[in-house]
């Protein structure tokens, strides 16, 4: 989802920041690679989210995954990363949905966690190891959802409102739609 037209001088990557509010998900299809988020039955999301693993290590045994396709786009490699800490970030927010009352979720910056975390010069595969064991992390929790959490509430920081329904609907397009982004099968 990081695929700007003109870099931010600050960002010394040369990656502009993504400042798009991508929560539409949850209302109509996304344009970009056709998930319907809406139609993701949210008792599947443990099962959708370990199909992708494989995709994601065949993407980091790519002998190209740390070039970008140009200077503005991202890597297969850092796209990577980035789904790793999605991983990371959203198996945080679900516990604290499903384990407290409308929690206020913290402030993640997805590009200064990028800088911070060097995606363009990870190991791939200590990446492709770090994805295997985060997603299937996220994708246990998500199967653990009972059948009386899944309205359970949460807000992001801007004031984004989801329930644990919205959060896994939301999460699956994150992951699948990186796929469609480094140009692999996404179904």
């Amino acid at each position: 989802m990081t695929s700007p037209q003109q870099p931010d001088p600050a960002d010394p990557s040369g990656i502009t920041p993504d400042t798009k509010d991508w929560t539409w998900v949850l209302d109509r299809p996304c344009p970009e690679c056709g998930f319907e988020a809406r139609t993701v039955d949210p008792g599947q999301v443990g099962r959708a989210v370990r199909a992708t693993l494989p995709v994601w290590q065949e993407v980091l045994a790519r002998a190209d995954v740390a070039v970008r396709p140009d200077e503005h786009t991202w890597s297969p490699l850092e796209y990577a990363a980035h789904v790793r800490d999605v991983f990371a970030v959203f198996d945080v927010r679900l516990a604290s949905m499903v384990e407290g009352d409308d929690p206020l979720f913290a402030n993640w910056d997805q590009d200064a966690a990028a800088l911070a975390g060097d995606y363009e010069h990870q190991d791939p595969q200590l990446l492709a190891r770090e994805i295997a064991i985060g997603g299937d992390r996220i994708a246990g929790r998500f199967d653990a959802v009972g059948p009386d959490d899944w309205e359970r509430p949460g807000r992001r920081s801007n004031g984004s409102v989801f329930t644990v329904r919205t959060l896994g609907q939301y999460f699956l397009h994150d992951v699948v739609h990186h796929l469609h982004d480094v140009g692999a099968p996404t179904s």
